[in-house]
């Protein structure tokens, strides 16, 4: 029986075509069919993507998700945050900081506040930019950084976008990680909350929940792709947020715009 290391690069392409993948590939195409931003599949799905046996897709994917490159939410798996981590939404990242940057900063200059875009990375967010208003609060985020997203505005418009089942998987373990005694600390409440920021047609607030003595008001940012960040403004705590409401729901809703529609060249 042939084995790889018997077969050459300069072997025919009809000999290599015939050899069983390797782990690694059979692994490479499970990864590679996860390749829009949050993206969530079926176990049937992941087998129609790469063609592979349904047991051993099956068999791979628990090897993944036991790893942490990947979650299992009941029905659907997902990327984990080992995955979130590496470089591989870096394109996804630059489209959204291109179609947000004049939006954000025009929003910081007519609201005189810090603007945040993120994105989630597995329980947290990660802020790509941060963009600074005439005298706007000065945030204890940077560019760079990360946040529990229950903490956070952003990361709580976010969230509010995807299936509760994702959400209970993802937070099983990561509600412990709190930075206020005002930030949510279990699951029946971070549900609640989501379930009110859906109310208020998808804006999300926090007062004091991330840093002491600030707010934030946030909403989802959209692609084709489904939620793939969100955009926030940052003030004193004791600030009336409704009056920046609809600036931040047109902003996030601009943007979503640029990021829908006919694909950009890649």
């Amino acid at each position: 029986m042939l084995s790889d290391s018997m077969v050459s690069d300069s072997a025919p392409a009809s000999v290599q075509s015939s050899l069983p993948l390797s782990m690694v590939e059979r692994m490479t195409l499970i990864m590679e069919a996860f390749d829009r931003p949050l993206a969530r599949l079926t176990l049937d799905e992941v087998t129609q993507h790469t063609g592979l046996p349904r047991s051993t897709a099956h068999r791979i994917l628990d090897q993944l998700v036991r790893c942490g490159w990947l979650i299992h939410a009941k029905t659907h798996y997902s990327l984990g945050g080992r995955a979130l981590t590496l470089g591989g939404r870096e394109r996804a990242q630059h489209e959204l900081r291109s179609a947000a940057a004049d939006i954000a900063q025009n929003l910081a200059s007519r609201t005189g506040t810090y603007v945040h875009i993120a994105t989630l990375a597995g329980a947290e967010v990660f802020y790509l930019e941060m963009f600074s208003g005439r005298s706007g609060s000065r945030p204890g985020s940077q560019v760079g950084g990360r946040a529990p997203a229950h903490c956070t505005a952003v990361g709580k418009a976010i969230l509010a976008t995807l299936t509760p089942e994702y959400v209970d998987n993802q937070y099983a373990d990561a509600l412990g990680n709190v930075r206020t005694m005002h930030s949510i600390r279990d699951m029946s409440a971070l549900h609640q909350e989501l379930a009110r920021v859906r109310g208020r047609n998808g804006l999300a607030l926090e007062r004091g929940e991330c840093f002491p003595g600030l707010a934030c008001l946030g909403a989802a940012i959209r692609s084709d792709d489904g939620t793939v960040g969100g955009i926030s403004v940052v003030t004193p705590r004791d600030q009336v947020l409704e009056p920046l409401a609809p600036m931040v729901s047109r902003a996030a809703q601009a943007i979503s715009a640029r990021l829908t529609g006919p694909r950009r060249p890649r």
